[in-house]
């Protein structure tokens, strides 16, 4: 069947969403650590909503930041809750109500919000398991260290038998090294008669979702296993784990945007974000941080130590070194923005240089207009943010202080130095400082008095 077949079945997507979480020692849910700018639940999500369909996220009772978070990535979510904790499949079952709808799914793939590495292509393959007839489909993978995985079993025929805990395994079953990932997905028609048919039969008296495996044997159906590689399938309990799978990802993030055309000069130290979009022709120095939010078009050459974060960076631009762009930051064409300049929420037209030293925030910047040193757009007044307003061609002073509500007009001269608090008109000069005042001849008086302390 061709990934346009399968895709094309109807789905429901679980997300296994309750478990706290404890040995990540912190005051947030697990699941809402991020790796790569994104949660850990929007890393799940993205996974397995990438070709559309239903999604089901079961959480814990008062877990509402959860909740809040899936909602937002994933607008068109049910949720439902487990109220005790008995168990993987009787988390499923607690979206019992997803499961038996009217229209019953095609495909009812599981997944769990604590692995987020999980890519969109294994889920297909996933369903194009099921669409190929079977029942039940699990992914799994060989770690280099397999003790405390459950096994999966085959028979000679390649069909998958059982899933067997380490502790349930015989000496035989220990030796194999394909191991349960956790993940995996039943054929809609009959995904509700396997789960309620799992038993609690066990030390815990839980209700195991590894259980459905025997289950479908039980009842004539098929199984099939699939592999993937360890690191897709890394679950997140410690923050040791945490930064393991952020290496992980980083590693993808960073081998996509050298397919697409990006330079890094020194990947390892280039910090990338889920969403980060780069253009081709990009060159990014060492040290450069994205957060969420950015995106880089073509030919822009992003120098060392620069942070931006829901920035947009038009092609030919040059940031940094130093640069931070904050969220709501544009830069449009051929824009220039050197060390240790930031920008907040302003947009600066093409061709706008600002090299060195400067705050601009909440501004329109007009094109081509130059910004010196040391210049700052005074935007807070301690209970509103104020927008400047800069023409085209205009020259600002270095160490010029912007008072925002403010416009200055096309191809005007700020002189260096200058406190702005009025309107300057389109092709005037202003000039905010105090006049010079020279005193021939005191500067010898001015020592002697220092020396003497008598001043």
């Amino acid at each position: 069947m061709t990934t346009e077949q399968t895709t094309s079945r109807t789905s429901l997507a679980v997300v296994l969403a309750a478990g706290e979480g404890t040995r990540m020692k912190s005051p947030r849910p697990k699941v809402l650590h991020e790796i790569g700018g994104r949660s850990l639940i929007a890393h799940a999500l993205a996974a397995v909503t990438a070709d559309g369909g239903g999604v089901a996220v079961v959480v814990g009772p008062g877990q509402d930041a959860v909740v809040a978070a899936a909602e937002a990535f994933a607008p068109g979510a049910a949720f439902y809750v487990q109220n005790e904790r008995r168990g993987t499949a009787h988390a499923v079952l607690a979206a019992r109500a997803a499961l038996a709808p009217d229209d019953v799914p095609d495909d009812v793939v599981v997944a769990f919000a604590d692995t987020p590495l999980v890519t969109p292509e294994t889920v297909k393959r996933l369903r194009a398991a099921l669409a190929s007839g079977a029942a039940v489909a699990v992914l799994g993978f060989r770690p280099r260290d397999p003790s405390g995985y459950g096994r999966l079993i085959v028979d000679g025929n390649g069909a998958l038998v059982a899933i067997r805990e380490e502790r349930d395994a015989t000496a035989a079953e220990r030796a194999v090294t394909l191991c349960n990932s956790g993940l995996m997905a039943f054929a809609g028609r009959t995904a509700l008669a396997i789960l309620e048919r799992i038993g609690d039969d066990n030390a815990k008296r839980e209700f195991y979702l590894t259980d459905a495996v025997a289950v479908a044997r039980a009842m004539g159906l098929a199984a099939v296993t699939l592999e993937t590689s360890e690191d897709e399938v890394r679950g997140v309990n410690t923050q040791a784990q945490l930064a393991e799978a952020e290496a992980v990802l980083q590693g993808r993030l960073r081998a996509r945007a050298h397919a697409e055309g990006v330079t890094m000069v020194a990947p390892e130290h280039v910090h990338l974000c889920a969403d980060t979009c780069l253009g081709r022709g990009v060159v990014i120095e060492p040290y450069v941080v994205f957060g969420p939010g950015v995106t880089v078009e073509d030919d822009v050459v992003i120098r060392a130590f620069c942070h931006l974060e829901g920035a947009h960076v038009g092609r030919g631009a040059r940031v940094g070194p130093y640069a931070r762009l904050r969220p709501g930051a544009v830069l449009e064409g051929d824009v220039h923005v050197g060390n240790f300049v930031e920008v907040k929420a302003a947009r600066l037209a093409p061709g706008v240089k600002a090299n060195h030293l400067a705050y601009i925030g909440d501004a329109r910047v007009g094109a081509g207009t130059n910004i010196g040193a040391g210049t700052i757009t005074c935007n807070y007044d301690g209970y509103r943010k104020h927008l400047t307003e800069i023409g085209a061609g205009t020259f600002v002073g270095s160490n010029s202080t912007l008072v925002a509500p403010i416009r200055i007009g096309e191809r005007a001269y700020v002189a260096a130095g200058s406190v702005v608090t009025a309107e300057v008109p389109a092709d005037a000069v202003a000039f905010g400082r105090s006049r010079q005042v020279n005193k021939d001849g005191f500067a010898s008086r001015l020592r002697a008095l220092l020396k003497s302390g008598r001043t």
